[in-house]
């Protein structure tokens, strides 16, 4: 039986959303082929939405599967695709964007992405090949040069949306007081055990819709643990409902209103984490999750280095 994915409206962009979306950034990253052989089984099961980064390295794989995706007629046009991509901090300095944006369309083989977001609230003033970078390569960001260079990528049809990522309530407000177009999607951290509350409330209040990143957690060698995949509460609803805790996980952000991005290359774990649509949470699982200790897994101090300007970002986080 085909799924169905619901999808959200965003403002300021024509293109409804798919409300869960295939990640493509590895730790360490995958190479062109594995990438993309894993974009490809995911359009076949269903995914719809894939969200990727400059950072990431995965742009050419994503497009490379597009492309043999619409060879092979798993998809009949590249409309029935929504692709996010963002601006890497070291390309974060307004005379940069558009050609960064340009940049991007040309490893996707794209003429546009759906959304297009500032990765991170701070700019690198070089490429950086390993972390963690010293202080001085570390500038605070030109919010309204910033802004304003997004904005005429969208203008520039380049991008169908903007938005933003990583950013506090505070550094969103900065925005939002410069923006002609307001940012349409903020993406962050969140999933059970790092709840968001005071963002999401104050994005919601703004119409900016809120993207989880690291839904099921992090886990590798710079940040993150297994806390959300071994957390005994979580596993206890999954058992009770017969569900994955990854299930149960994903479920929870979709049912605060929000949108995950999960990342598997396992094909069975593709399709299970499509699996969240015709069920629904208990009060009492919704009360259980919401007992539970917040860890934030993962900081812009823990890749970048613990530096002052991150360190004060993280914890208005």
């Amino acid at each position: 039986m085909e799924i169905v994915i619901p999808t959200v409206s965003l403002s300021n962009c024509e293109k409804a959303m798919p409300v869960i979306a295939m990640g493509t950034s590895s730790y360490p990253p995958a190479d062109l082929e594995t990438t993309k052989a894993a974009i490809l089984e995911a359009i076949k099961v269903g995914y719809r939405h894939f969200d990727t980064a400059f950072a990431y390295g995965s742009e050419k794989a994503v497009g490379e599967a597009i492309a043999e995706a619409l060879g092979l007629g798993l998809i009949q046009s590249r409309d029935q695709l929504f692709i996010t991509t963002k601006l890497a901090p070291s390309f974060a300095d307004p005379p940069q964007i558009v050609p960064a944006c340009k940049a991007s369309l040309q490893n996707l083989q794209l003429e546009y992405v759906d959304l297009y977001l500032i990765h991170s609230p701070v700019r690198l003033t070089e490429m950086v090949s390993k972390t963690p970078v010293e202080r001085e390569v570390i500038q605070p960001l030109d919010i309204k040069g910033v802004w304003e260079s997004m904005e005429e990528c969208k203008r520039l049809g380049l991008t169908k949306a903007i938005g933003i990522s990583n950013f506090s309530c505070r550094l969103t407000q900065e925005v939002l007081s410069v923006a002609k177009i307001p940012p349409a999607v903020n993406q962050v951290e969140m999933n059970p055990l790092w709840h968001q509350k005071k963002l999401r409330e104050f994005c919601r209040e703004k119409g900016i819709h809120i993207t989880a990143y690291s839904p099921l957690g992090a886990n590798n060698t710079t940040w993150g643990d297994n806390r959300v995949m071994e957390n005994d509460v979580l596993a206890r609803i999954a058992n009770a409902r017969g569900k994955t805790i990854a299930q149960v996980a994903l479920r929870w952000v979709y049912e605060q209103g929000a949108s995950p991005v999960a990342k598997s290359f396992n094909t069975d774990r593709m399709k299970q984490n499509l699996q969240i649509f015709d069920w629904a949470l208990t009060q009492q699982d919704l009360e259980s999750i919401d007992k539970l200790p917040q860890v934030k897994g993962v900081t812009l101090a823990s890749i970048l280095g613990p530096h002052d300007i991150l360190l004060d970002m993280d914890a208005e986080l």
